[in-house]
């Protein structure tokens, strides 16, 4: 919030000087001899000769512009009353009268609030100095009034032109954001789900192999033990991975290699599987192909993937052999997860639907990947996850 506040000042300071600078550079130019007869005239009525006055009510007609964003109503208030002046009292065109265009397009573009009532209070005040034009002398008819009011009315316009295509963006850009956090909210409730599941299982698993090996084997109890609290520290790094995430302020996304920080990559598909050994699931692990860095959410898809094929390896057919092979090829990323025996498929949910997401999330996390995920019982018994996810290499 400070720093929003704080960029909020800066911009309003920023827009100041800009403006203060329009304003002295139009000032300037009122006075230099080619362009000060260049500007706008309605009242045609006989010239009086320059005087303290006229070179006043020139300022008038500049100087406010430098609040023309802040105070858009007020600058179009006093550049009007000034050229009015100017005006009915017939002293010589003036390039500084170019401030009243600037005005209305500045409040066209920039006020906010009674935009109707300044619409209406400027055109009285048109038709009030139209009336002592044509009172003082005024050569103009009426559609010469029309003519200049259309002018005038133009760079009104302009400017509305300007503050609602600037509204539309700023409306595109709120929706972008709020798509982009739910998004994310999205990512983290299945990152939390692939994290608890996972781990919680494992470590279910663990505790009741060791419950197991107290009584049968007390001297092998230890090693169960061990391996839940290797799994309950695996998991609470990760979950401190993703309360760093949720505890983000709007920082640009890591940009090292997945696995180089703390989020989960191929790299740990090792940790995985010795993970699953522990729980006394039997796994092979192989490699096929040369691994190289990917990008960020590419490892971390892949390694979810790994993850929940073991986890529901070992919840529906524990002690079952299972193979992971992990292939690397010059355009995609490969996961293959077997297991044999019975033909148990783990229930797959729509992602959202009863706080289920599993395989389905899986599936949903590699299509907006581009890759592909299936899984299904195998002709000769057992069960099978498979993949394909195409490469993005990492990218300093």
């Amino acid at each position: 919030m400070l720093l929003r506040a704080s960029l909020g000042r800066w911009r309003e300071r920023d827009a100041l000087v800009k403006d203060g600078v329009l304003a002295l550079t139009l000032t300037l130019l009122a006075f230099v001899p080619p362009l000060s007869p260049v500007g706008a005239q309605i009242g045609d009525l006989p010239e009086r000769a320059p005087s303290v006055l006229s070179g006043g009510l020139a300022l008038a007609q500049t100087a406010p512009l430098t609040v023309r964003r802040r105070w858009p109503a007020a600058c179009l208030a006093v550049i009007a009353a000034a050229f009015a002046v100017h005006q009915a009292l017939g002293f010589a065109t003036t390039f500084a009268s170019v401030g009243l265009y600037l005005a209305l397009y500045s409040a066209g573009a920039h006020q906010d609030r009674h935009r109707t009532g300044l619409v209406v209070a400027a055109g009285a005040g048109y038709a009030v100095l139209a009336v002592v034009l044509h009172r003082s002398g005024s050569p103009n008819g009426v559609p010469d009034y029309l003519a200049f009011s259309s002018a005038l009315a133009a760079a009104w316009l302009v400017g509305s032109m300007v503050r609602t295509r600037r509204t539309e963006e700023t409306k595109r850009r709120r929706l972008a954001a709020e798509v982009a956090t739910t998004a994310e909210r999205a990512r983290i409730a299945r990152e939390l789900h692939d994290v608890v599941t996972h781990h919680v299982t494992a470590m279910v698993v663990q505790a009741d192999a060791a419950q197991y090996l107290l009584t049968s084997a007390p001297e092998r109890a230890g090693e169960g033990l061990t391996a839940v609290s290797d799994t309950g520290r695996r998991a609470l790094r990760e979950l401190r991975y993703l309360l760093g995430v949720l505890e983000a302020t709007g920082e640009a996304a890591p940009t090292e290699p997945a696995g180089a920080g703390r989020a989960p990559a191929l790299g740990q598909v090792g940790d995985l599987v010795e993970q699953a050994r522990r729980s006394g699931q039997p796994v092979e692990f192989g490699e096929r192909g040369e691994r190289r860095p990917q990008g960020v959410d590419v490892e971390l898809a892949a390694y979810r993937v790994a993850q929940e094929a073991l986890t529901n390896a070992t919840k529906y057919a524990h002690g079952k052999p299972t193979r992971v092979l992990l292939g690397y090829g010059d355009d995609h990323i490969e996961i293959v997860v077997t297991t044999d025996g019975p033909t148990v498929a783990p229930v797959e949910r729509k992602p959202g639907a009863g706080g289920g997401r599993g395989l389905a999330g899986l599936r949903a996390r590699v299509r907006m990947l581009d890759g592909e995920l299936t899984s299904g019982p195998r002709p000769g018994g057992g069960f099978e996850v498979r993949a394909t996810i195409p490469s993005k290499p990492f990218q300093e």
